[in-house]
């Protein structure tokens, strides 16, 4: 079942898969290298080799890499012509983001069986609370385990597991377990574990609060901890300041809330070379409002506003948003709306990105559609909603509208976002 990690500050063994558990009902879940592991479960021949999936154009980015090419230095977001010149002999793919889909939602069935207290955070990765399961399934070291074992078996997949008394400390514990491992931080030792950390791993420090800190001579969280308030104060301001110290003395009160919800979905490209062809636009934006209407109908979701983003040549960006009369789900709706608000921007620049999604969301139970005079009976929802199930089947390139076939081997990065 992979291993166990201990603390980066020398291997104390108190830190590991079996610590105390009492009062530890926190458990962060994440995936390991997600859609890189995807793509390696469909195509075995791949175990073992460095895989990266991103946009394989010369604009494109890494989605995601196996840990044999991270050891090339490849990381998410890097540029793939970067991840390319460090590891040349790697397997590059172009996402495919309705796979992944499927197996989040594989995945997260599994946290749920578990627990009805489950917040994912992401695609990949989510807080579960299983104080009200340790009846049924044990120590919340054994739930962990069980949830591992589950999704090893079920998916064939990996997670790493991080055990803890709150969600910022489990958060950690996950990412210094990966990859598939687990850790557990005692609820009475979490300031041991805490702070020999570095002071970028308390959420909200990013590269320029590090910096201020560092100038402080603040570089561990510890150091944060014991610094005085009106100093943390002057440097990062009132609210930063106590955020941190509180994070910093172990204490975060947030609870796992599995009824967040979603505010948008969307889909975006950014072009391999600048377009200024309405036909190639509206195409792309067809190809995102098929992307967009697919997710929101396998969320069970309608929008009521639907908005567009186009980055031009010169890196203007400019955003646009329509409020609809009745909410939707569906493509044909999203495009329309989409390619009026576009073509009365800047005609003729050049375009470097575009991007659609859909607002105020809400479930499709609760925005029932009202009814248009005269409108058939069947329409393109039911339409979009049977291409879902042969996609589902088959695959994505099993249904695609005429227009986008001459697309299928375009090479531009796609961006979803939720």
């Amino acid at each position: 079942m992979g291993r166990s990690q201990s603390l980066p500050r020398g291997g104390d063994p108190h830190f590991g898969a079996d610590g105390d558990d009492r009062g530890c009902t926190i458990l962060h879940v994440d995936m390991d290298a997600f859609f890189a592991s995807v793509e390696v479960r469909r195509r075995p021949e791949l175990r073992g080799r460095p895989v990266i999936v991103g946009g394989t154009g010369p604009r494109g980015v890494v989605s995601s890499a196996s840990y044999e090419a991270r050891r090339y230095g490849v990381r998410s977001a890097m540029p793939t012509m970067r991840a390319r010149s460090l590891c040349p002999r790697a397997v590059f793919l172009a996402p495919d983001f309705a796979a992944y889909s499927e197996a989040s939602r594989a995945v997260m069935a599994i946290f749920r069986e578990v627990t009805p207290l489950v917040e994912p955070i992401s695609s990949d990765e989510a807080f579960l609370d299983v104080a009200g399961a340790r009846r049924l399934f044990g120590r919340p070291v054994e739930i962990a385990r069980r949830i591992r074992a589950r999704v090893t078996e079920q998916e064939r997949l990996t997670c790493s597991v991080g055990v803890a008394a709150t969600k910022f400390v489990a958060k950690l514990g996950s990412t210094r377990a990966k990859p598939d491992g687990m850790l557990v931080i005692p609820a009475d030792r979490t300031l041991e574990f805490l702070h020999p950390l570095p002071v970028g791993a308390l959420w909200g420090v990013g590269e320029r609060a590090d910096q201020t800190l560092r100038r402080l001579g603040l570089t561990t969280v510890g150091e944060v901890a014991a610094a005085p308030p009106r100093m943390l104060r002057n440097a990062l301001g009132e609210a930063a300041s106590a955020h941190l110290t509180e994070l910093a003395h172990g204490r975060d009160p947030r609870r796992v809330s599995p009824d967040r919800v979603e505010k948008s979905i969307g889909a975006e490209t950014t072009f391999d070379t600048d377009v200024s062809d309405r036909a190639v636009l509206r195409r792309t934006l067809l190809g995102l409002a098929e992307k967009v209407g697919a997710r929101l109908r396998a969320a069970g979701q309608v929008g009521r506003v639907v908005s567009i983003k186009v980055r031009y040549d010169d890196f203007r960006t400019v955003s646009r948003s329509r409020t609809l009369e009745n909410p939707t789900d569906v493509a044909r709706e999203i495009l329309t709306t989409g390619w009026q608000l576009l073509t009365v921007l800047d005609p003729g620049a050049p375009v470097r990105l575009v991007g659609i999604r859909v607002e105020r969301l809400a479930a499709t139970t609760d925005a029932p559609r009202q009814l248009v005079f005269g409108e058939p009976e069947h329409g393109w929802r039911e339409a979009e909603t049977a291409a879902d199930a042969v996609v589902a089947r088959f695959g994505r390139s099993a249904v695609r509208p005429a227009s986008l076939l001459a697309r299928a081997g375009d090479d531009q990065r796609e961006n979803p976002s939720r």
